[in-house]
């Protein structure tokens, strides 16, 4: 929703400019990263700047290390603000996806640049074209994430945001 990446981008923009915050932790609530974009909000007026391309680029471009807390679900636009993050930490039982294309959509906040930069051409195209959703196992041997976890994603992404 638009309240979630304003607050997104207020929140990154608070934590680059306070030299106390040394890194950032991304995490979503009740158990779930994200489940990406509601299609209803497609059609409404976009503000400027809030677009979710805009967001993950600030996630990209933040001079300190920002780290993904993924647990549940990371599908869509939850995925691609995972890919904006320099790390990602998933649960064992998250899984993965950009399913947009079984409903005709493309990716559209430029995960089909960063996913395959991020593990290749081949599995990327896998991932985009057939809307499947990755097992945390599996986005950890694609490299998709850093570590998977079976405890607290939260405090596993905390750990690695203090050792980074």
């Amino acid at each position: 929703s638009l309240t979630v990446l304003q607050a997104l981008e207020d929140g990154l923009k608070r934590a680059d400019a306070d030299p106390s915050v040394k890194a950032v932790m991304i995490c979503g609530e009740n158990g779930k990263f994200s489940a990406g974009a509601d299609i209803r909000g497609f059609s409404s007026p976009r503000r400027q700047g809030t677009g979710l391309a805009t967001i993950v680029s600030l996630i990209e471009r933040s001079e300190k290390p920002v780290v993904a807390a993924i647990e549940g679900i990371a599908l869509g636009g939850g995925l691609e603000v995972a890919l904006g993050c320099h790390y990602r930490i998933a649960h064992v039982k998250a899984r993965m996806g950009l399913p947009e294309v079984t409903i005709g959509l493309l990716p559209g906040a430029e995960g089909t640049q960063r996913l395959p930069r991020l593990i290749g051409v081949p599995a990327a195209l896998d991932i985009i074209t057939t809307g499947r959703h990755i097992p945390a196992t599996e986005a950890l041997k694609l490299g998709l994430v850093d570590e998977v976890v079976d405890e607290n994603t939260v405090e596993a992404a905390i750990h690695l945001a203090n050792k980074v």
